[in-house]
């Protein structure tokens, strides 16, 4: 690894323990600044690590908002967690992993047990009522990572999650937002279709490898693209395929 990466890890390290702590009390005791600390946490890491993102489109506003996004990698989590203060559902796994748990849980994110038979139920509670409270969750809907050069089908299962919000009574609207990132350079030139293997972490990758390549080849840029709010109707196949459709239609046009 190069030493200019070892010393980025070494700031990055003083970030998390900076704001750390600030976070944790935050949580705590409900203060409002819990959605802005790890916003800023995920533009020094970007900034750090030489990422730099183009944001298109319209983000949500205040309606209450359940983003639904492709996901290539778990450098997707820094780049949309950049963006405004949101929430993320991820796999419950993720909250036993060194640090990345951890980092998980300041984010505030939502977990589901996928082995727990109850477990989608359960989660589309904790996301409907936190949508009722005008939050925006962030929802992987492939339901894992995919290589970069194609989007695998989204699931539909978590978008009950926006018709229980809708039986709050303070509920009149959810939305339902699809959100497309890519990767299109690196170093300033184009992505190839060969090169977006070494960018997504999926399957059963090593986790180290791929952060060598991450740190040793250089300035990534990633096109993140906000499509128009589906006013859910109740119908979550019908909604999540048509975000479905939006997304990949924003990525084709990403290049």
């Amino acid at each position: 690894m190069k030493a200019s990466a070892i010393l980025k890890l070494i700031a990055f390290g003083l970030t998390y323990v900076v704001m750390a702590a600030p976070q944790l009390v935050a949580l705590r005791f409900g203060w409002g600044v819990q959605r802005w600390i790890p916003l800023a946490f995920h533009r020094v890491f970007l900034w750090l690590f030489d990422v730099r993102v183009v944001e298109r489109g319209r983000p949500p506003g205040r309606a209450a908002t359940l983003v639904l996004a492709n996901h290539l990698s778990w450098l997707d989590i820094p780049v949309i967690g950049s963006l405004q203060p949101l929430s993320f559902v991820a796999k419950s796994e993720i909250a036993e992993w060194p640090g990345v748990g951890f980092l998980s849980k300041l984010q505030r994110s939502v977990f589901i047990d996928r082995t727990r038979r109850k477990a989608t139920a359960e989660v589309n509670a904790t996301i409907a009522h936190r949508l009722a409270r005008g939050e925006v969750i962030v929802l992987f809907a492939e339901g894992t990572t995919g290589d970069g050069n194609r989007i695998l089908p989204f699931r539909s299962s978590l978008v009950g999650a926006a018709r229980a919000a809708l039986a709050a009574p303070d509920v009149t609207e959810i939305l339902l937002q699809p959100l497309a990132i890519t990767y299109v350079r690196r170093n300033g030139l184009p992505v190839t279709r060969r090169e977006r293997p070494d960018i997504a972490w999926y399957g059963d990758m090593e986790l180290t490898p791929h952060l060598k390549i991450f740190f040793d080849k250089g300035p990534l840029d990633a096109v993140v693209t906000w499509g128009e709010p589906i006013r859910f109707d109740g119908d979550r196949k019908q909604a999540t395929a048509a975000a479905e459709a939006a997304v990949r239609e924003a990525i084709r046009n990403a290049w």
